[in-house]
């Protein structure tokens, strides 16, 4: 039986740089994963690029960007390591990187430097890497400590870290491993779903804008009402099920089943007023005229819905023309589901934060830390989830 100081189940992005910031404190690290491939999720996201952090996390209430059951749990290591941290440290390793907008910052040149970065970090603490490598069962020792049952033989930890993400891209090795861990252990867990995922749409209602796929433009979407209303400007993508892009991605993580998301398809616009205008001097076709104002393709689908929108502008009648711009700048769907997690980016849901310690991330269970997207905080797209990896990873760290 093998002894280490701190165990951490999970080679991605929160894992390996708790294991590399615990081993440069002088800790005996052993990092175990199921996958032969470390941080998959890294190489793939960001379009190969990964947006590893976000400029403008407002370290004094970060919860504006995260979503869970207590949106403030991750204020304190959010505050105690921030995107500048982070930055500094990709600095010191040489890796060039530039901002897209809205402080999203990726990789120049691919995802491969941060994980290249990632490695050096456990190198440099004398972490011990097993992968692929199972972990077939976790319990108790004699002295309050951990052993664990491993595909290369039995290991034992005074400290145990689960940093196993959630259920999102099951293809790439995403299992409930952290979610069975913490119900073994008494933990209570929020119920897991996809979130920043595709929305999508009866096929008979959906049947008018199926052939839009691939169609993107600028929105306003919201969802929600009153208190809980909440809205992003973003871009939307048309697909063949239903609707993607970030504008979408971003609302499905507030989006609760059976009710409406609103979408605004012409927000630099006061529709009412330029279609007024127009009739008063255009003898185009109204699909012409909104071609202006909306992709084409978008004009043509949406005139084709209704027989008064099919001629001249201004052969329309004002009732007509103001029935069209209140369409267009509201309108409302119900989604039938979701792409599920075989498209999610990450999992909403997780270790229910009431049963962790925000300073340490430690749980109720002496000597259990959980750590990144296995924990209820979800983070909106734009490198936010990956600079909570980074903050609860280094808290957890600092405190082993």
């Amino acid at each position: 039986m093998q002894t280490f100081d701190v165990v951490v189940v999970g080679a991605g992005a929160a894992g390996l740089f708790c294991a590399g910031v615990a081993g440069q404190r002088g800790l005996k690290v052993l990092v175990l994963d199921h996958s032969a491939k470390v941080a998959e999720k890294v190489r793939i996201s960001g379009g190969g690029r990964a947006n590893f952090t976000n400029r403008d996390i407002d370290v004094r209430q970060p919860h504006k960007h995260f979503v869970g059951a207590n949106p403030h749990f991750c204020r304190s290591a959010l505050s105690r390591y921030t995107a500048a941290d982070f930055i500094d440290l990709v600095q010191k390793h040489g890796i060039p990187f530039h901002e897209k907008h809205k402080g999203q910052l990726f990789c120049d040149r691919s995802a491969g430097d941060l994980i290249d970065m990632l490695l050096a970090e456990c190198d440099a603490g004398g972490v011990d890497r097993r992968q692929p490598c199972g972990v077939q069962a976790v319990r108790l020792s004699a002295d309050g400590g951990y052993e664990l049952d491993t595909d290369q033989g039995p290991v034992q930890t005074a400290k145990l870290v689960i940093a196993t993400g959630g259920l999102s891209i099951p293809a790439i090795g995403a299992t409930d491993f952290g979610f069975r861990i913490a119900r073994q252990f008494g933990l209570r867990t929020v119920e897991p779903r996809p979130g920043l995922v595709p929305l999508t749409f009866d096929g008979a209602a959906w049947a008018p804008y199926a052939d839009l796929a691939g169609l993107a433009l600028p929105v306003l979407i919201e969802t929600g009402d009153k208190k809980n209303r909440i809205v992003f400007a973003e871009d939307l993508l048309f697909t063949h099920r239903g609707l993607s892009g970030p504008a979408v991605l971003q609302i499905s993580s507030y989006w609760q089943a059976g009710t409406p998301i609103r979408i605004n398809l012409a927000p630099e616009v006061d529709l009412p007023a330029a279609l007024t205008e127009a009739k008063q001097r255009s003898r185009k076709l109204l699909a012409n005229e909104l071609a202006q104002w909306v992709p084409a393709r978008l004009a043509d689908a949406w005139v084709a819905q209704d027989p008064d929108w099919q001629r001249p502008v201004m052969e329309c009648s004002d009732k007509a023309l103001a029935r069209l711009a209140e369409r267009l700048a509201r309108w409302e769907l119900v989604p039938t589901g979701t792409e599920g997690y075989k498209k999610a980016e990450v999992t909403l849901g997780g270790v229910d934060t009431r049963d962790l310690s925000q300073q340490s991330m430690e749980s109720k269970q002496p000597g259990l830390y959980f750590i990144g997207e296995v924990v209820d905080v979800t983070g909106w797209l734009g490198g936010y989830n990956f600079q909570w990896a980074w903050a609860s990873a280094h808290a957890c760290a600092m405190a082993l």
